[in-house]
This record gives structure tokens, sequence and C-alpha cells, in this order.
């Protein structure tokens, strides 16, 4: 898949934790791990608000579009 799923750097730059990201934004530690994996298919918009604005970031911070290979 193209888009690649930066949440796990974010969250080292900024020194928490997925139970404490978890509790900031309320969503599950399963939701949350799937989305830090790039398992996830989708992202609600209000998510991808709750979780920068916990981390203090832009969501180009955490979503990265890398162009597949031929």
């Amino acid at each position: 898949m193209p888009i690649i799923v930066n949440l796990d750097v974010m969250m080292a730059k900024r020194k928490m934790s997925l139970n404490e990201l978890s509790e900031k934004v309320d969503l599950t530690l399963s939701n949350l791990s799937i989305l830090k994996t790039g398992k996830a298919k989708a992202i609600r918009f209000s998510t991808l608000e709750a979780i920068c604005k916990a981390l203090d970031c832009q969501p180009a911070d955490i979503l990265e579009y890398v162009k597949e290979k031929d």
C-alpha cells in the first residue's frame, strides 16, 4: 500500500505511549494498534484530528504517500 503510517515515529518524538494516546483520543488500544501498524484501511477525519491534537502535529507528520514501484 502506498500510504505509510508514521504514528509510531510521532509517538516516539512526543514520548507518548500507546496507552496515553488511547486515553487522549478516546480510541481503543486495538484500534490504535491497527492504525499504528499500517493495517487500517481507513481513518476518520475526526480521529486524525484528535491524534494530531494530542501529538501536536500535522496529518502529513503521520501519513506519508510513497509511490509504488512498477
